[in-house]
């Protein structure tokens, strides 16, 4: 050891200039470190992101799945309730030409009768009730004068 020292004492420029030269390389390679966790944590950074993207992109494909079935959902039920309604309420008819081409079609073929049927139910309805068919007036004979006064106030 004091030979080491004695070398030391006589060549200590080569000494300082051996200590600089180590402290240059510690530095060099901390730098590489510090380069290479600097790409570790952008390529942990990148990832993160490609993660969110992904994330984002799924979310966007379920929501719009989820408002394309909520639009089948209520296109479904306006429909049901259509048919429903339509099931429900007659169908009234201003227009001899709206019902014969309503007559024309699948749908006007169910509802809508012939005369004859409907007149035959006009019968069964004066059977049912106990009136006499024959003697129901028809058409402008249907409406009987009233010998009673007129209400009060006209």
């Amino acid at each position: 050891m004091t030979g080491v020292l004695a070398l030391l004492g006589r060549e200590w420029k080569l000494a300082i200039a051996a200590l600089f030269a180590a402290g240059f390389f510690f530095v060099l390679s901390q730098r590489d470190v510090a380069r290479a966790r600097a790409d570790v944590s952008s390529q942990a950074l990148k990832a993160e992101q490609a993660g969110r993207s992904a994330d984002r992109e799924r979310a966007d494909r379920q929501r719009a799945d989820q408002e394309r079935g909520f639009a089948q959902q209520l296109a479904g039920a306006t429909s049901t309730f259509a048919d429903r309604l339509a099931a429900r309420e007659p169908i009234i008819v201003h227009s001899r030409d709206t019902v014969r081409e309503y007559a024309e079609t699948a749908a006007g073929r169910v509802v809508c009768r012939g005369a004859d049927r409907v007149r035959a139910i006009d019968a069964l309805d004066a059977a049912l009730a106990g009136e006499d068919t024959a003697a129901a007036p028809r058409g402008a004979d249907a409406v009987l004068p009233d010998s009673a006064a007129p209400p009060a106030g006209r």
